[in-house]
């Protein structure tokens, strides 16, 4: 052994210093530094596999990107107001309709000579500030029907089932139009099966017999009546007329802005009296209102009247209907009064004698 180790020696100082290092590895730190290197070159060598994902929707999607979005918020405060009656609208500020002006310009481009349809709805766009009390909280979606005092063909089914106990109940509301009136029987009939609830679109409910009405409470479930949807009272011909022919609309915040929320609905077709349609328009505007936060600033924000199929998009001033800023001490009243009518009616004669 050890004369082969000389051989090898005297083999390598034949040859150039740099051939012998490069050939050569005999101590313990080379093959250490060997290793290392042989396990760095195996990591390198091992393959990233890459899982196929199949399609996935849009609203699915990871939604760490940032991308920049235009506000919806339109502003248009800051430009100019056009002298001619002919300029590029992008440029300048809006024009601000009254309503009957607003209905005039579309009966004329719904005339015979031009779309031809003098019926055709008249549609309204409010959009709203969703902003909430603080920062960050904003105001939940809504789903309200508005009472209005003309009515018109809305083109919807709405069957009504009214519960109530006693003759003059249901007198009333079958005189006022519900669809189906009953009282203990009917709750009866519903738990064993004999009628479907969901025939119906609104259940509207007089507190007389609420406790019995507990027993539906899991078949309806957020169709039980309550004060708060405004199906459970005891004048049940005005929540009957109001549910039959009022205008039912929605809020809806936007996916991307939660400060941004839109309502769309019909006061009624163009061929209504245009200040039958105005009155409409009037206390479906009011109803909006009431769902206002308690902060500074605006609620609606902008208001728009539209009749398909023409694109015309013509906008109003809502605030000559409603207030443009909260009031605080509108407010306050408000909340006076509501808390009066709920206290019995002994308590205010009382109230009235001091």
């Amino acid at each position: 052994m050890q004369s082969i180790l000389s051989s090898m020696r005297a083999l390598a100082l034949r040859q150039p210093t740099g051939d012998a290092v490069r050939r050569l590895h005999l101590t313990a730190i080379s093959e250490a530094a060997r290793k290392g290197t042989r396990e760095k070159a195996r990591k390198k060598k091992v393959k990233v596999e890459v899982k196929k994902v199949g399609f996935i929707p849009h609203n699915q999607r990871d939604k760490k990107i940032n991308v920049k979005r235009a506000d919806k918020h339109v502003d248009d405060s800051w430009k100019q107001v056009s002298k001619d009656d002919v300029y590029v609208g992008r440029y300048y500020r809006w024009p601000v309709y009254s309503v009957a002006e607003a209905i005039q310009c579309h009966r004329e481009t719904h005339h015979p000579s031009m779309y031809n349809v003098p019926n055709a709805p008249l549609n309204v766009e409010i959009e709203l500030n969703m902003q909430g009390e603080k920062a960050t909280r904003f105001v939940d979606n809504f789903q309200r029907m508005a009472m209005i005092p003309h009515k018109f063909e809305h083109g919807e089914e709405r069957k009504i089932i009214v519960f109530t106990k006693g003759n003059d109940e249901i007198l009333e509301a079958r005189e006022a139009g519900a669809s189906l009136v009953g009282g203990v029987e009917l709750i009866k009939d519903i738990t064993g099966g004999e009628l479907l609830l969901s025939d119906y679109q609104f259940i509207i409910a007089h507190p007389n017999i609420l406790p019995e009405l507990v027993a539906l409470r899991g078949l309806m479930k957020r169709k039980f009546p309550n004060p708060k949807s405004e199906t459970l009272g005891a004048n049940l011909a005005e929540m009957i007329v109001k549910f039959s022919s009022g205008i039912s609309y929605s809020a809806a915040k936007d996916e991307y802005q939660q400060n941004f929320g839109l309502i769309t609905a019909s006061v009624g077709p163009l061929d209504m009296d245009a200040q039958k349609l105005e009155e409409n328009l009037k206390h479906l505007l009011q109803d909006v209102n009431e769902m206002r936060p308690k902060r500074e600033g605006r609620f609606i924000t902008r208001v728009l009247l539209k009749s398909p199929p023409s694109s015309e998009q013509l906008k109003i001033d809502p605030f000559v209907y409603v207030p443009e800023m909260w009031d605080k001490s509108s407010a306050k009243v408000k909340r006076e009064e509501a808390k009066k009518q709920e206290e019995p009616v002994e308590t205010q004669e009382a109230v009235a004698a001091n």
